[in-house]
């Protein structure tokens, strides 16, 4: 394998893997709320709101724009501009982190949406809406880096086009 292809898989492996630790720090804080909402529910003998799973599990989804990105990146294997490997380890990395911080930021505010649920039975609308605000960042540049990947890859090769028939005749 050339090192360009194999910076691509390296790039392809920071995308999801900072992706996927963002939502991890994410996906912790939000359960750590939900799981001390939960307590002071049973200690009220209040019934314990289900629907706060639905807190836990949203910074998860950063976890899949960082794969999407991936296979993305992976795509350039072998048909990559040259030079074209460091330039998808480093966007591997910044989208990588891009994606991360957003999961981790979504699950501080569901950790405070977890807290209001439980606390007022209200606010799901609200509070998914807040959610989704911060996950629109991890959506941009999970668009805006497939952009720029498309500008590091090969061009068509025009030798294994088919000459066009009227190039063939000859004009008199």
């Amino acid at each position: 394998m050339e090192i360009d292809s194999a910076l691509c898989v390296a790039g392809a492996v920071c995308a999801v893997g900072f992706s996927a630790a963002g939502s991890a720090i994410g996906i912790g804080k939000a359960a750590c709320a939900a799981i001390g909402a939960w307590k002071r529910c049973y200690a009220q003998n209040k019934p314990a709101p289900y629907i706060l799973f639905s807190y836990i599990g949203a910074p998860l989804t950063q976890t899949l724009y960082g794969m999407i990105l991936m296979f993305v990146i992976l795509g350039l294997v072998g048909n990559c501009v040259p030079g074209a490997g460091i330039a998808a380890v480093i966007l591997g990395i910044f989208a990588g982190l891009g994606i991360g911080a957003s999961a981790a930021m979504q699950g501080q505010a569901a950790a405070g949406a977890a807290d209001s649920q439980a606390e007022t039975g209200k606010g799901l609308a609200n509070n998914m809406a807040a959610l989704g605000v911060v996950e629109t960042v991890a959506i941009f540049v999970m668009v805006f880096a497939m952009i720029a990947i498309g500008s590091l890859k090969a061009p068509e090769a025009a030798a294994d086009a088919p000459a066009p028939a009227a190039a063939e005749q000859v004009v008199d």
